[in-house]
């Protein structure tokens, strides 16, 4: 499968049982392939960033982010597929690509962001690693650990 920076996609189960971190967020749910994920490469790493549909929810942490410290760079929402999303980098994890099950399909098509949000993502998910190579974690799970595991993995 060739995966492509800006496109969403799916994990196999078996990621999250090899990886057991109780802050990734959950496959399934109701029977369903979820959440779908936004994949970035980046220095030979793939990155998954979860995506979520409970808007609400996450709009009221960002208000109550951008409160605290003026700006919220670790959650988004944006349009994708012509629904809103909740972008959540700050659930972002390192991922190889044989737990790829599969792309996120509608109508036929891959789902793929449009360039200017790309971009966004892109720019915010740097901030964030900068910040965590400054000693200032942003992310949720344990990526340093998940990185050593998928090292031993190959």
């Amino acid at each position: 499968m060739k995966l492509q920076t800006g496109c969403i996609y799916h994990i196999k189960d078996g990621f999250f049982d090899f990886v057991n971190d109780k802050n990734l967020m959950t496959n399934h749910e109701n029977g369903h392939s979820r959440p779908t994920y936004f994949v970035i490469k980046r220095d030979g790493v793939l990155w998954f960033i979860p995506l979520s549909s409970k808007v609400d929810k996450y709009q009221k942490i960002i208000e109550n982010k951008i409160k605290k410290y003026g700006r919220c760079k670790t959650i988004l929402i944006r349009k994708i597929a012509n629904k809103k999303s909740v972008i959540l980098l700050q659930n972002a994890f390192p991922i190889l690509e044989k737990y790829i099950s599969h792309p996120h399909v509608v109508n036929g098509n891959v789902i793929k962001l449009i360039p200017s949000l790309k971009k966004e993502i892109l720019n915010n998910f740097k901030f964030m690693l900068s910040m965590k190579n400054s000693g200032k974690n942003l992310f949720f799970a344990n990526i340093d650990r998940i990185l050593e595991n998928l090292k031993e993995d190959k």
